[in-house]
């Protein structure tokens, strides 16, 4: 029995060294598959490297207005709420204006004195006018009186003359010759006094001329001080103007953390109109990705929002330095801590078509997108 049982077994056992070995093939196919899929998707993004360049160092941009005040003064009324869209012209914010409206009126009653002191100045110029008429009367007057003294004075000494040869001859009377010496020297005394008249007419008027040219001058300055006045009543209106605080362009309002009764600052910001209406994509390409890249390509943009949408747009403009150069503390090579990093170039990206791609009118500033640029 035991010689039966082990020739069995060695039949059996030589039975299964003769039997031919199963291959697994489904190891091989797997690994022909991964290495076909492979190559082909390298080979792939390598032909799409060759004609495209890509980066997802992008974002949206858009023109952001701020709204800032050009006055000081207390919030009265907020009139627009987050994200409410604006047109140019409206209005957002007004101001207390009743210290403004006070400088108004202060500047409103100086020039209506101003105007009053133009009416004095005319008044006393037409005074020194008429002055000046009455000095010349009176001048006229002495000059007359002046020639007809003259004539008593000929007179008077052509009858003293007479007399002083009577009196030699004891012709006349020693009274009568006094008498005759009496009246030459009254007539010359009186032609004193009316030359003595004449001049100071003379002078007064001159002086009132002179007055008179001062007061021309007066109401030329009065005039000016009427124009400084109304400058400043323009000023006073146009700083009241500004009270009203309103949209500077069409675009949505950003967060608004004004309240009424708040104090504001002239100068200082407010918060933001985001012009949307105008939107960009400034994608930042390293420096080693610029060599094949110029204005006029056709770019697609892919936005996170809308996947598997690839938006239509085109360079239009490359920075005129880099990224770093216009950072808060821009490196300094020269410093000798010096490690050569690759440099990153904006590049500004315009959508093309718009009316075609209502997607584009809904993107907001700050998305990050991805941008691939088409070298052909």
């Amino acid at each position: 029995m035991e010689t039966q049982t082990t020739t069995a077994a060695n039949k059996g056992t030589n039975s299964a060294q003769e039997a031919p070995k199963k291959k697994n093939y489904r190891f091989i196919i797997v690994l022909a598959i991964l290495v076909i899929g492979g190559g082909t998707f390298g080979i792939s993004k390598y032909i799409h490297a060759q004609h495209h360049e890509e980066t997802d160092n992008a974002q949206v941009e858009a023109n952001v207005s701020p709204v800032i005040p050009r006055v000081t003064g207390y919030v009265k009324e907020v009139r627009v709420k987050d994200n409410q869209r604006v047109k140019k012209g409206d209005t957002l914010i007004i101001l207390d204006d009743r210290d403004l409206q006070i400088k108004l009126e202060q500047a409103e009653a100086a020039l209506a004195a101003a105007q009053a002191n133009v009416a004095v100045a005319a008044a006393n110029s037409t005074a020194a006018h008429s002055n000046i008429s009455s000095s010349e009367a009176n001048i006229a007057t002495v000059s007359a009186q002046i020639e007809a003294a003259k004539v008593n004075v000929w007179r008077a000494n052509q009858d003293y003359d007479r007399y002083s040869n009577l009196i030699k001859d004891h012709s006349i009377t020693q009274q009568q010759y006094e008498q005759a010496l009496a009246t030459k020297q009254s007539a010359e005394r009186q032609l004193d006094v009316l030359q003595t008249q004449k001049n100071v007419a003379s002078r007064q008027t001159s002086a009132v001329t002179s007055q008179s040219s001062a007061t021309a001058e007066q109401i030329n300055a009065a005039k000016a001080v009427i124009k400084e006045r109304q400058a400043e009543i323009d000023n006073a209106k146009l700083t009241l103007s500004y009270s009203i605080i309103i949209a500077p362009e069409d675009g949505e309002v950003s967060k608004t953390y004004v309240q009424p009764g708040q104090l504001v600052q002239a100068g200082q910001s407010l918060f933001s109109i985001v012009l949307s209406q105008d939107i960009w994509v400034v994608a930042n390409f390293k420096e080693t990705q610029l060599d094949k890249m110029k204005l006029g390509q056709e770019v697609g943009v892919h936005v996170d929002a809308f996947p598997g949408k690839e938006l239509k747009a085109k360079i239009t403009s490359f920075s005129p330095a880099t990224g770093a150069r216009f950072a808060l503390l821009p490196p300094d090579n020269a410093s000798g801590n010096f490690v050569k990093v690759v440099q990153r170039l904006p590049v500004k990206i315009e959508f093309v078509n718009v009316d075609q791609q209502p997607e584009v009118k809904q993107l907001r500033p700050g998305m990050n997108v991805v941008v691939d640029v088409h070298l052909d």
